[in-house]
């Protein structure tokens, strides 16, 4: 029987632009969701394992539409919670025409924010993650809670490794998330010292550590006693090590039309690998070739008929 995998983080409304940085003044936006682990739970599904979301959102319409889209990609949605008179949060990409994005957010009162606001939620949240072999997250979803949250987040997750389960955590630091840098660095110290396997970004962790390379990046999480460090290096493919030995694993050039969702896409394919029993370099190759072909298209979700066979 395959691991079942638990994923934590936020969705939201998601607004982009159908045409070039020339013409996008005049086109309207399109309407879509998106968030990082959320895309990486759909892309999850898509590739044939069970996945729940676990997060928050509002009584309205719009949270409705979106968990019904969740549920249509095969996405479990019985752990999300929805809490009266709120709506979920919003974000705009804007991309340049070399196809690098940015982000403009409107989350403050995002629901998710009150998900671990009480011991009693945290103890839910608990008895949620026993079901699951696999529990997922990201630097984004860290960034949601304030400290005493984020304490009862990390009480959680210890608790859970405890009993078995596995931990798997994807840097993805967003600085201006963050009230300060040090308090980010803090979190993630303390994540990482939780975390089985690490899925960091080469520029994520030289910007919060100031590391200057592979080699100080994959001590400082060896010490921290991650078992296994997928670094992704963009164009340049990624490292996967052990401890014992590292693996790099080349990616093909493509032109990127939108670098959205190139991290999250990756980690889906490399974790789907890696529960049907595939090896480093089958795990590292098959989020390659996905994050690729992602970044060929805008969004942060493809269309189902683009996907790679399973």
């Amino acid at each position: 029987m395959k691991d079942k995998v638990a994923i934590l983080g936020e969705c939201m409304l998601e607004l982009s632009q159908s045409s070039s940085v020339i013409e996008q003044m005049s086109k309207p936006m399109l309407l879509s969701y998106g968030g990082d682990t959320l895309n990486t739970a759909v892309y999850l599904a898509r590739l044939g394992i069970e996945v729940e979301y676990i997060t928050a959102l509002g009584d309205d319409s719009m949270s409705e539409w979106m968990i019904n889209c969740w549920r249509s990609e095969g996405v479990g949605c019985a752990s999300v919670a929805r809490y009266a008179n709120s709506s979920p949060g919003l974000y705009m990409i804007e991309t340049d025409d070399t196809g690098e994005r940015s982000f403009l957010y409107w989350r403050d009162n995002s629901p998710v924010r009150r998900l671990l606001d009480s011991d009693t939620k945290a103890q839910d949240l608990q008895n949620t993650l026993s079901n699951y072999q696999i529990f997922y997250l990201s630097g984004i979803s860290l960034a949601l809670y304030d400290d005493s949250s984020r304490a009862r987040l990390f009480n959680v997750i210890k608790r859970y490794r405890s009993d078995g389960g596995s931990v798997i955590f994807d840097g993805n630091y967003r600085p201006r998330l963050w009230p300060d840098i040090n308090l980010a660095k803090k979190a993630y110290e303390r994540m990482y010292q939780l975390t089985d396997i690490a899925l960091p970004t080469v520029e994520d962790e030289k910007m919060l550590f100031n590391d200057s390379n592979y080699e100080d990046i994959k001590s400082r999480l060896i010490s921290c006693g991650v078992k296994e460090i997928v670094l992704k290096m963009g164009a340049e493919g990624c490292v996967v090590s052990n401890g014992a030995e590292d693996i790099t694993v080349a990616t093909t050039p493509v032109k990127v039309i939108d670098s959205t969702s190139a991290g999250d896409s990756f980690n889906a394919a490399y974790l789907a690998a890696k529960i049907n029993g595939a090896d480093y370099y089958h795990c590292a190759s098959s989020g390659n070739a996905l994050a690729a072909l992602v970044i060929q298209h805008r969004g942060a979700i493809i269309p189902k008929e683009l996907m790679p066979d399973v």
